[in-house]
């Protein structure tokens, strides 16, 4: 039986997203931040040590890191949707999208986040981390230009892992440079199978404006 391990307003919501476009039966375990730190509860590390989410359990099987989660389900359990076919160009593609999205893409936006929390905003910082943010989403930008999604211009593992990317940077910096960006959030959003995950998963504060 698969059990997501969901935090609220946390890249659990894309795991939830692929649970929902793959149509399987699974059953979701929930935890809330701390209201005043906003950590993770402490009851997160009795499922694993790191005490973060997301975190697949599958019988015997427990997987951490959002891009591991999402190629085992689509490898395990996808019967080949959304799963660009091992041995190609596009499944390499799909393979640095799995890694860029909580790789190069996550940095700027964390330390964009975080220094945002100090008393004078890193104001010593900023101008280097928008430097790269404009460097990333730019690039994100142009690899949207005429497609509607990442690889082949098909729904795949790839799209569900820079969502966060893509839902995360607006609540940072300006979208407005980056259309094709934009367009991506407000597509992803509009799927039939995000609806579906955010009514299971609860309030998200990354998400479509219409619903909270």
């Amino acid at each position: 039986m698969l059990t997501l391990h969901h935090l609220n307003n946390s890249r659990s919501q894309r795991i939830l997203w692929l649970l929902e476009e793959l149509e399987l039966d699974y059953a979701i375990q929930r935890y809330e931040r701390d209201q005043v730190t906003n950590l993770a509860p402490p009851e997160l590390e009795a499922i694993h040590p790191l005490g973060k989410s997301p975190v697949l359990s599958d019988d015997a099987n427990t997987v951490i890191e959002s891009g591991a989660i999402i190629d085992y389900l689509l490898r395990v359990h996808g019967d080949g949707r959304l799963y660009p076919k091992p041995g190609t160009p596009a499944h390499e593609q799909y393979l640095q999208w799995l890694h860029y999205g909580e790789g190069s893409a996550a940095l700027p936006l964390m330390l964009k986040m975080y220094t945002g929390r100090l008393p004078d905003g890193g104001e010593a910082l900023q101008p280097r981390i928008n430097d790269e943010l404009n460097r990333h989403l730019g690039y994100l930008d142009k690899a949207l230009e005429g497609v509607d999604w990442l690889v082949e211009n098909t729904l795949s593992g790839a799209d569900i892992q820079m969502s966060f990317v893509a839902e995360v940077a607006p609540l940072l910096y300006s979208l407005e440079p980056f259309p094709r960006l934009a367009a991506f959030r407000t597509r992803l959003q509009s799927r039939p199978a995000y609806r579906r995950a955010l009514e299971r998963g609860g309030a998200y504060a990354f998400g479509p404006g219409d619903i909270t």
